[in-house]
């Protein structure tokens, strides 16, 4: 959990930014978007899936693009 020390004379903005940047690091924001809503294994498994087929078309796609140009 993120957590940043306040030194004195320190403004509410400087310490602001530097909580908001240790929360951005720490993707805690994407996390709590993710567990939002319950998702059974079987979606999560699905949507794996997609991507890695995403991935290896993508892939293919370049290795396709680049070939044709030699």
């Amino acid at each position: 959990m993120p957590g940043i020390v306040v030194h004195q004379g320190e403004d509410f903005e400087s310490a602001y930014r530097k909580f908001k940047r240790q929360v951005d690091r720490n993707l805690i924001v994407v996390e709590l978007r993710k567990r939002r809503f319950y998702e059974p294994p079987s979606e999560r498994r699905k949507k794996e899936k997609i991507a890695t087929r995403k991935k290896i078309l993508r892939k293919l796609w370049m290795l396709r693009r680049y070939e044709s140009r030699l």
